[in-house]
C-alpha cells in the first residue's frame, strides 16, 4: 500500500511540474536602428573604412549600450558611453581595417542594459589588392 501511495504522489508531482507553463516574455524594443547591415562594396586593401549605424531610443527611459563586441579583431566598434535619453538618437561606428584581401562579413553584437539578447549589426564587402583596386577604378 505504501508503494502505491508513493507512486501516485510522485506521479502527481511529475504531472504538476509539466503543467507549469510559463508564458513567453515579449521582447521590448528599446532602440530602433536605421539599418542593421551595411555593404562597403569593393574597398582597397590597407585603407580602413568606417560606417555609422544610427539608432533612436524608442523606449520610455534612457538606454545604456553596455558593450559592442566585434566578431574579430579586424573590426572596431565605437559606441556611446553615456545613456541615450528617451526619444534621442545616437550611433555605433563600425570600423574595419581592410588588411586581408577577399570578401568579408563581420558582425558586432550590441548589448543593451536590460536586454538578454544583443542586437547584431553586420558589415560586408570585398577587399581588393592595390592592383585590383586600381584596375577597378580605371573601368
Amino acid at each position: 500500500m505504501k508503494k502505491m501511495i508513493l507512486f501516485f504522489t510522485v506521479a502527481l508531482f511529475g504531472m504538476a511540474s509539466f503543467a507549469q507553463n510559463s508564458a513567453p516574455v515579449a521582447k521590448v524594443e528599446l532602440v530602433k536602428f536605421k539599418e542593421t547591415t551595411y555593404n562597403f562594396g569593393k574597398i582597397k586593401q590597407g585603407v580602413p573604412v568606417t560606417h555609422d549605424f544610427a539608432f533612436s531610443n524608442v523606449s520610455e527611459k534612457a538606454v545604456v549600450v553596455e558593450t559592442a563586441t566585434p566578431s574579430c579583431g579586424c573590426t572596431t566598434p565605437v559606441w556611446p558611453q553615456a545613456p541615450v535619453a528617451k526619444g534621442k538618437a545616437d550611433k555605433i561606428t563600425a570600423g574595419f581595417n581592410a588588411a586581408a584581401p577577399g570578401p568579408f562579413t563581420k558582425t558586432i553584437s550590441v548589448k543593451l542594459l536590460g536586454q538578454n539578447e544583443p542586437v547584431v549589426i553586420t558589415i560586408t564587402g570585398e577587399v581588393l589588392s592595390a592592383d585590383d583596386y586600381a584596375k577597378l577604378k580605371k573601368d
